[in-house]
């Protein structure tokens, strides 16, 4: 029997891994809607996530802070979305057309004071279950 292929970031080789590095630095106007940079950066975000929620899962997350900004970041949430439900999430509430010109400026404020800084985020949709297909959208 014969070895499937390997497919997906894990199988890229060191020149084409550095490339698809620079590719996810450079800013997402220079792409469009690029289905392999899609790809690229949901395996990056669930990479991130999966880190993320062992992190979760260690300690308090009461406690927890990722970095510096994550008070100030909280606080401007609230003050920006003071309704919106983040134990259960509401797909529409956070893709919506008005949720979207309200979400963008909203990340754009913390551009430079968070490192690997992307518009793009993966989220929990019930906070008390893990990463998975069901319950993780990207915002």
């Amino acid at each position: 029997a014969g070895m499937a292929a390997a497919t997906g970031p894990g199988a890229l080789g060191a020149r084409e891994a550095a490339e698809a590095a620079h590719a996810l630095s450079l800013p997402a106007e220079a792409f469009g809607n690029d289905p392999r940079l899609e790809a690229a950066w949901a395996e990056r975000a669930f990479q991130h996530a999966q880190v993320y929620f062992h992190l979760l899962s260690a300690a308090d997350p009461a406690g927890l802070r990722l970095t510096r900004a994550d008070d100030r970041i909280y606080a401007a949430f609230r003050r920006s979305f003071p309704d919106l439900r983040v134990d259960l999430l509401d797909v529409e509430a956070l893709k919506s057309e008005p949720a979207k010109e309200k979400w963008r400026p909203f990340c754009l404020q913390f551009e430079g004071a968070v490192e690997d800084f992307n518009l793009g985020t993966l989220l929990r949709l019930d906070c008390r279950r893990g990463y998975s297909a069901e319950n993780s959208v990207l915002a």
